[in-house]
């Protein structure tokens, strides 16, 4: 059984772990790449529908995840395709999905779920097969916390600071742990940085003493309002001549260090298909976005000290910003996802010449 919050309930056929979970519901428009979904790290706390009908259909392979463990609360699709057929696959997403603990539900009309979602917004969600009594799963879900308001950073980031690349690099990369997708680092590394990934609580005085040439804020799940940790961190950073790039939370973070406000979208952008104008240069990128809240764009036309860069050509929301009389920038989808295949990856390149 699926009930949202507004009591809205459909009937499926269970898969993964046989339980109940509880989440906001959300849904993803990308055809491919459901394992870098279902890994990624700012999808902690979402219950997750596929728009693509088959999920499961090409297998799970290690070389494909995003972080160690399988983010997402649950998965709402159509087809559950536990046989696969890639060669390179180590293990059917049943298996997967049975190994982590992932509670799920399919045969459901994901069509209707997204559109009633697209409508109502965003809402808490409960999957169970273990209870299908309407009455006791809305008393469940009625006790589910709401994601506006919660801070979810900390249950994703690392906890002890780790490195990646070559030690004997040119330039050093301290890269701020919100909930960190592993190809962002592997993007930094690849162009010659050596990347030490902090905690997202680290204070400003541990990052500094690393002596960084650069700082790269991730992505990561939650409210960027309530991050006020990372913000006044943010802040001491901007005092510096560091020079940062922020992604997706990263974004928000930076923008709410420079006096601007975030807001919870009404059902957010999640895929591998949203249409991205770079204001500077005139050229439109295909992005992979994940992301639940926005930079207000009213804010940003009272700031003088920032600009737009880059805005959403769906619905004109504030994709990226940069940061006056600052080597600081951001963007609110995800460069190293490349989904066009390489529109974005640009932004790496921009960053690392800040550092020269």
């Amino acid at each position: 059984m699926l009930l949202l919050a507004d009591g809205v309930y459909f009937k499926g056929t269970s898969i993964g772990k046989i339980g109940t979970t509880t989440g906001e519901i959300c849904f993803n428009t990308g055809m491919t790449g459901y394992q870098e979904v279902f890994t990624d790290p700012s999808y902690y706390g979402q219950i997750l529908i596929e728009t693509n009908v088959h999920v499961g259909n090409y297998g799970i392979s290690s070389t494909e995840k995003e972080s160690d463990h399988i983010k997402i609360a649950g998965l709402v699709c159509k087809n559950f395709n536990v046989p696969y057929s890639r060669k390179m696959a180590s293990e059917s997403i049943q298996d997967y999905f049975s190994n982590e603990s992932i509670v799920g539900i399919s045969d459901v009309d994901t069509r209707e779920i997204v559109r009633h979602v697209r409508q109502k917004g965003a809402m808490n969600a409960i999957i169970s097969a273990e209870e299908t009594d309407i009455e006791k799963l809305k008393a469940m879900l009625a006790k589910v916390p709401s994601m506006e308001g919660l801070e979810l950073a900390s249950k994703v980031s690392t906890t002890t600071p780790y490195f990646v690349g070559e030690a004997g690099a040119a330039r050093k990369v301290a890269v701020l742990d919100f909930g960190v997708k592993r190809n962002i680092v592997t993007c930094l590394a690849e162009r010659g940085a050596y990347v030490q990934v902090f905690p997202g609580n680290s204070s400003f005085d541990e990052i500094k003493a690393w002596n960084p040439d650069g700082i790269l804020l991730s992505n990561g799940p939650g409210d960027p309002a309530t991050m006020h940790g990372a913000v006044a961190v943010v802040k001491q950073l901007l005092n510096t001549d560091i020079p940062i790039f922020g992604i997706c939370l990263g974004h928000q973070i930076l923008a709410e260090a420079n006096g601007l406000s975030t807001f919870k979208m009404h059902n957010g952008h999640r895929g591998c298909n949203h249409p991205v104008k770079n204001l500077k240069t005139g050229k439109c990128e295909i992005t992979s976005q994940n992301h639940g809240f926005a930079v207000n764009p009213e804010s940003v036309k009272i700031n003088a000290n920032v600009e737009v860069t880059h805005i959403n050509l769906n619905d004109g929301t504030v994709e990226g910003i940069s940061i006056k009389g600052k080597k600081a920038f951001s963007v609110q989808y995800h460069p190293e996802s490349s989904p066009g295949p390489h529109d974005s990856r640009y932004l790496f390149d921009d960053f690392l010449k800040m550092l020269n």
